[in-house]
């Protein structure tokens, strides 16, 4: 196979910290993130919805607990989780430190809004004690006043600032398990903070448009914003803001991130957007075969293309391919090469029977390599 340098990407060199059993930072794959939208004191829900994620392939899954019944649930939560969870703590101090027994492997937090001192120092020795890391959540839309009154509004000199601000407040209290986050709904307003955050610091970076949108626009602006960073080489963990639930989330994160070769899970459908040329229902037969291999976790290529005018060429880069034909008689490609005709047949059933095939294969192969070392 040839060489391809333009696809190479060369990471942001960053400390690596813990988020339980998650590495993020230096050479750690970059994870997925997510976020409940459920009440917190409802364990059951929470639950499921962490599951959910999970099974979507999320690596951490942060909970909000602005009260004390929230971190009172959040024992139970972390107990049933399949993931690290993430304690979300605004202002008050004391939840910070109950989240910190209760198990979570996180803080979401702004040092500069617990308080004084002292209550910093409480929360900072509460981590150590419970082997918590930290994140210091900036956004745009919450800047310090003496900040927004200096600069006369959320700008990327300012969200800096204030970043390591935060930093130097943990800095002090000699701890230095924590990423950084620097989000603004202004996809513009973001990569420029985390573009100048990247290069004033050393620690990991959490990723995310806040507050995108909907579904459609939010992923647009998500992979729009989250795209160029991380193409640049910056961002250690993802998290894509959706209206929308959380697996949606996970799914586009993932999507993001297989785009640009960063992470490679499930199956990738490359489908042609039809034409007058396709010789079967292109656009139909894709939605449901992306339904139908959702649960398939191995990586792998499958090319859906309606004619003979691209069909090949796109076969030739997938594991497993198909080329519309006339008289409903298909090409079907197996590691780029023509290997047997489709007539008179489902579609889908034909290639999910031969991608679950495949994916049991190379399970197989992984499992056997493994055991031989």
């Amino acid at each position: 196979m040839s060489v391809r340098p333009y696809r190479d990407i060369i990471r942001r060199k960053s400390r690596q910290i813990r988020v339980g059993n998650v590495l993020v930072g230096g050479d750690a794959p970059i994870s997925v993130q997510t976020m409940t939208n459920s009440l917190t004191p409802d364990v059951e829900g929470t639950l499921a919805q962490i599951r959910a994620a999970a099974e979507a392939g999320c690596d951490i899954v942060r909970v909000s607990c602005p009260d004390e019944e929230s971190t009172a649930a959040l024992s139970a939560i972390v107990k049933g989780s399949p993931v690290p969870i993430v304690a979300d703590i605004h202002f008050h101090y004391k939840r910070a430190i109950e989240a910190a027994k209760a198990g979570a492997a996180c803080l979401r937090i702004n040092p500069g809004n617990i308080g004084s001192a002292a209550r910093v120092k409480e929360v900072v020795q509460a981590a150590k004690d419970h082997g918590c890391s930290m994140r210091i959540g900036v956004n745009a839309g919450s800047l310090e006043r003496e900040l927004l009154e200096r600069y006369g509004e959320p700008c990327p000199e300012a969200m800096v600032e204030s970043a390591l601000n935060h930093a130097k407040i943990l800095e002090d209290n000699d701890f230095f398990e924590f990423k950084i986050s620097c989000k603004a709904s202004d996809v513009f307003l973001a990569v420029a903070a985390y573009n100048a955050l990247s290069e004033a610091c050393d620690y990991p970076l959490h990723l995310g448009i806040t507050e995108a949108g909907g579904l459609r626009m939010g992923t647009i602006k998500s992979s729009i914003g989250l795209g160029s960073l991380l193409w640049a080489g910056i961002g250690d963990t993802v998290r894509v803001s959706l209206s929308a639930e959380p697996v949606e989330e996970v799914k586009v994160g993932y999507d993001i991130l297989k785009s640009l070769g960063l992470r490679r899970r499930g199956v990738t459908v490359i489908s042609c957007p039809s034409c007058a040329r396709q010789n079967f229902q292109v656009i139909k037969t894709v939605e449901v075969l992306e339904e139908r291999l959702s649960h398939i976790t191995t990586p792998m290529t499958v090319s859906v293309i309606g004619c003979v005018v691209n069909g090949p060429g796109e076969a030739r880069e997938t594991d497993i391919g198909l080329t519309g034909g006339g008289n409903n008689t298909h090409q079907i490609y197996i590691a780029g090469q023509p290997d047997h005709r489709l007539k008179d047949k489902d579609i889908v059933d034909h290639l999910v029977h031969l991608v679950e095939q495949k994916a049991a294969q190379l399970e197989a192969a992984k499992a056997a390599a493994e055991a031989a070392e």
